[in-house]
């Protein structure tokens, strides 16, 4: 069994198919095969069944899986502990970032990290999921951080989770109760952004599931324009977590409970390459953003606790 089979297994696993795994790890789809083909020889069994869509893992495929997994985890821990042997000065830290991340979670996390590591110098890049996961598996930054990224060549470590929440500003006329029924947004004004995004998706699926057609009245761009034209009151929108954690606190804006839908659950995701092991400086920002991460979703439960007693009170 060689290291690039299994890796090799875990990205057929998560793709379903030897031609989106090649295109993952950037190899020929006869090399997939090959290495597909060479595990089963040495272990003697079959790993995938063959459905009438993709393929799926057979009841070893199923045995072998965590324990695949924990092998690429621990061959990581090996590069990691011989790499830390080696000296090293203060240098640069690259990470790549999804937009609004960049926005309501970086700028504080840096601010601390540079008072701390003065020498070391920052870079900031920002992209969609997929750009960010791209840019850690080709190399060109240390660190992503994006929302439910998972792919055979890195680590994923949850920091935490940032749902989509539907928010209006107290005195809209559409907000008299903190508690309300899918059925009676639909008829809301309601604010999307960013068509075709991971965000629009998710939120317009909500009503597609129920049979529903939301009531758009405005699609902007971003999520910080999104969140502009709902503080002045021109309609109500679902909009992640971690961008209202201060409007909700300040009650400039309210959270509202949809008591018969199910919660729009992402991820927040911090990601890094299983082959290249992590400089200090990378370290130490990964620390602290799990610091971070763990004391800004304690604030925003905190803060929906809140809002939901004012509403509560208002009601």
């Amino acid at each position: 069994m060689e290291i690039d089979q299994v890796e090799t297994f875990l990205a057929v696993a998560t793709y379903g198919g030897f031609h989106r795994a090649a295109e993952a790890l950037r190899v020929s789809q006869p090399a997939v095969s090959a290495r597909i083909r060479a595990l089963e020889n040495s272990l003697g069994v079959t790993l995938f069944t063959r459905g009438p869509a993709n393929l799926s893992l057979s009841p070893a495929g199923k045995a072998l899986r965590p324990h695949a997994e924990q092998l690429l985890r621990t061959v990581a821990l090996a590069r990691q502990a011989v790499h830390e042997l080696q000296p090293s000065a203060a240098g640069a830290l690259r990470i790549a970032a999804a937009l609004s991340i960049c926005t309501y979670l970086l700028p504080d996390v840096i601010k601390e990290y540079q008072t701390a590591n003065p020498k070391v110098m920052v870079t900031v890049r920002s992209g969609n999921s997929l750009q960010v996961l791209k840019m850690v598996v080709d190399g060109d930054v240390d660190i992503g951080l994006a929302r439910s990224l998972n792919h055979p060549q890195v680590e994923t470590m949850t920091l935490r989770d940032d749902p989509l929440i539907l928010v209006g500003h107290p005195l809209h006329p559409a907000v008299r109760k903190r508690r309300v029924r899918l059925e009676e947004v639909e008829s809301w004004p309601l604010i999307f952004y960013d068509r075709g995004s991971s965000d629009w998706t998710l939120s317009q699926g909500l009503f597609r599931r129920a049979g529903l057609l939301p009531n758009v009245v405005l699609e902007v761009e971003t999520i910080e324009a999104s969140k502009r034209m709902i503080e002045r009151k021109l309609g109500v929108g679902f909009l992640p977590q971690i961008a209202v954690t201060h409007e909700l606190r300040q009650g400039k804006l309210v959270a509202i409970e949809i008591v018969n839908a199910e919660p729009l659950r992402r991820n927040l995701d911090a990601i890094h390459p299983r082959h290249r092991p992590l400089s200090r400086e990378a370290q130490a920002f990964l620390h602290l953003l799990r610091t971070a991460a763990d004391s800004a979703l304690f604030l925003t439960e905190k803060t929906a606790k809140l809002s939901r007693r004012r509403g509560r009170h208002r009601a």
